[in-house]
């Protein structure tokens, strides 16, 4: 859980510096739209951001400001995976994750969101703007963000056990590695690093010849 707080934190991080640089990604998606002749309809789908990127973006600042909306996605959608991982869910935490799945799916409608007060995202938009072209794709993320604090929240709630197996399969799995053993050795719940360096140590003992009394033949 401490780990995905930290991964959590790491996202909220970023998102910051793309709050910072909102009025250059209006700009680029109003670029875009421009050039695919596309200015009817709203900015709705994760999806539609990108063809914008890939296929009708000519500046360089615009592609940097549309790939740090889509990354910071992207690490949405993953750490939806790893909460799906981190226990077996309860009826509160299920619907919280389904939500989070929903809105950072590529093809998810988003023209109908509006991120409210906390946020302040929508405020940011003209009048127009915010009816009708960029209020859901903007109220996004700290949607998202919301969702994945409150799914956090009411998990620590929960006891400590129901947060193990479960959690150690999916993050493996995540990363590329195999699934831990359903009986795992000693040291397997240590922190990657430790782990390691103990599978290490046991090799460089396995290499020394086994302890034999004085005085016995081999």
């Amino acid at each position: 859980m401490n780990q995905l707080k930290e991964a959590l934190r790491a996202v909220e991080q970023r998102y910051r510096l793309f709050q910072q640089q909102q009025f250059t990604f209006i700009a680029a998606l109003e670029h875009c739209r421009e050039h695919a002749h596309d200015k009817i309809r709203p900015v709705s789908t994760i999806a539609q951001v990108q063809t914008y990127m890939e296929h009708h973006c000519s500046s360089s600042t615009y592609r940097r400001v549309l790939c740090l909306f889509l990354d910071i996605c992207a690490e949405l959608a993953r750490l939806c995976r790893h909460l799906e991982g981190l226990h077996a869910g309860t009826p509160v935490t299920s619907n919280i994750l389904d939500k989070c799945k929903t809105l950072v799916s590529p093809s998810h409608d988003l023209s109908s969101l509006r991120a409210k007060y906390p946020h302040d995202v929508v405020n940011h938009l003209s009048c127009n703007e915010a009816k009708n072209h960029y209020g859901g794709v903007v109220s996004l993320i700290p949607l998202a963000l919301d969702l994945m604090k409150e799914w956090v929240a009411h998990s620590e709630k929960l006891p400590r056990r129901a947060l193990t197996h479960v959690s150690e399969s999916q993050l493996y799995q995540d990363a590329g590695y195999p699934r831990p053993p359903a009986h795992p050795q000693p040291g397997a719940g240590l922190p990657c690093g430790l782990r390691i360096r103990d599978e290490l140590r046991g090799k460089k003992q396995s290499t020394r010849p086994p302890w034999r009394p004085p005085g016995r033949g081999l």
